[in-house]
């Protein structure tokens, strides 16, 4: 078996990180916090899922499980990536980059 078969045959993290991932969901910090922010209790429910999935993944080899632990991967990425950027990125350095930077004037903060 190369390494690309034996990298088909592995989940895509280690089923003790979803595991990490889920006790710090459950955990008092992360709820107090998730609800400062977001004013909801965070659901931890999908890290439990993908938990189990993974066990089964590894004893199993369960296409079921690979499956639902891929597209819970997948997800995960789609939405992280529905957020968008704080800053507008530049295309080009401001034209006066290489001035010195003038200590007496008062900085915007």
């Amino acid at each position: 078996m190369d390494r690309s078969e034996e990298a088909a045959w592995r989940p895509p993290r280690t089923c003790d990180n979803y595991m990490s991932e889920f006790k710090h969901c459950k955990s008092l910090w992360n709820r107090f916090h998730h609800y400062y922010t977001y004013g909801t209790s965070p659901t931890c429910q999908q890290w439990k899922e993908d938990y189990d999935s993974c066990r089964e993944w590894e004893k199993h080899a369960a296409t079921e499980a690979k499956e639902a632990l891929l597209r819970s991967e997948r997800n995960r990425v789609a939405e992280q990536r529905k957020f968008t950027p704080v800053w507008e990125l530049r295309r080009d350095p401001p034209r006066d980059w290489h001035m010195p930077l003038n200590q007496e004037k008062p900085q915007d903060s």
